[in-house]
């Protein structure tokens, strides 16, 4: 053991801060849980509130909660039908560049709205879309049509949030693919090509099984997040009008712990979501390591 830790001693001190980050910040606060058993309000203590049991999880009797579930899982199927594939064929394509200027061009434009933050990407849209002198409205009634309220209507919001999550994080995810593709022997593609393998071939042939690897790790680690379905994104652009189809758990939770003061059952309602996407992230990764030979653990 002393003779491992003397040999890897530069790789631990490189994990270090990065251990000590998630003990603080992700195992600490799990203390916090006991609050979703516990009547906890405002002038109390975590240790001195009284323990009332199941009561904080009588939200599963709430209508209303039933109806954010369904919003929840619909927004987190969009998502991943549409945001999953999509730096994939991304990928694909600019690896069929030949034009490195341009590839790298096509690279740097697609991954810069990552550093956008939500609430400059909200700003946009919401310049875009308003009724009064946003651009695509002005476009739709030049072209003959009448105006639309993007913002306010409950038929465009889940397009909205789905269009700009591609357009916000497409280029970003695409990087793990490009780098993975890198990975692959170039020999593997000139004895295909002596086969007589075309592109489409190869790249079903060679490139998809791959970046297989690297596909089943990032479906593990978005699993997380499918229940999250991103409230800073969503959170900036719900409004009244559109809140029936934009309130989902992450914004529940903030209106019933912060707004409102149910810190128990918000806490509860957090607990709840968290269990869900342990089961789906030990789902995922056994189907990964039967199908594919490959998972985190």
């Amino acid at each position: 053991m002393i003779e491992r830790l003397a040999k890897y001693r530069w790789q631990y001190v490189m994990i270090l801060p990065g251990a000590i980050l998630l003990l603080l910040f992700s195992y600490i606060p799990m203390v916090g849980i006991q609050v979703a058993f516990k009547d906890f309000h405002i002038g109390s203590t975590m240790w001195s509130s009284e323990w009332v049991g199941m009561e904080n999880f009588s939200f599963l009797q709430d209508e209303q909660f039933w109806i954010v579930v369904k919003n929840t899982i619909y927004i987190a199927i969009l998502k991943f039908v549409f945001g999953f594939p999509a730096p994939i064929i991304l990928a694909l394509l600019i690896n069929e560049v030949k034009n490195n200027k341009y590839k790298r061009f096509v690279q740097s434009v697609s991954y810069l709205p990552h550093f956008f933050s939500w609430i400059v990407v909200a700003y946009i849209l919401q310049s875009l879309l308003t009724l009064d002198g946003g651009l695509v409205n002005q476009l739709i009634e030049k072209l003959g049509g009448d105006s639309i309220f993007f913002l306010g209507s409950t038929e465009w919001f889940r397009p909205m949030i789905v269009v700009s999550g591609l357009w916000k994080e497409i280029g970003w995810n695409t990087i793990l693919y490009l780098a993975a593709i890198t990975t692959i022997d170039p020999q593997l593609y000139e004895a295909a090509r002596v086969e007589g393998a075309g592109r489409l071939a190869q790249i079903r042939n060679i490139i998809l099984p791959g970046i297989m690897p690297t596909i089943s790790i990032v479906l593990i680690l978005s699993m997380p997040g499918l229940i999250a379905v991103g409230m800073d994104q969503i959170y900036p652009l719900m409004n009244p009008a559109n809140q029936p189809v934009a309130d989902v758990l992450d914004t529940y939770i903030l209106r019933n712990g912060l707004q409102q003061g149910y810190f128990g059952m918000a806490t509860a309602v957090g607990l709840l979501s968290s269990v869900i996407s342990l089961v789906l992230v030990l789902c995922t990764n056994q189907m990964a390591r039967k199908f594919n030979g490959e998972g985190l653990w």
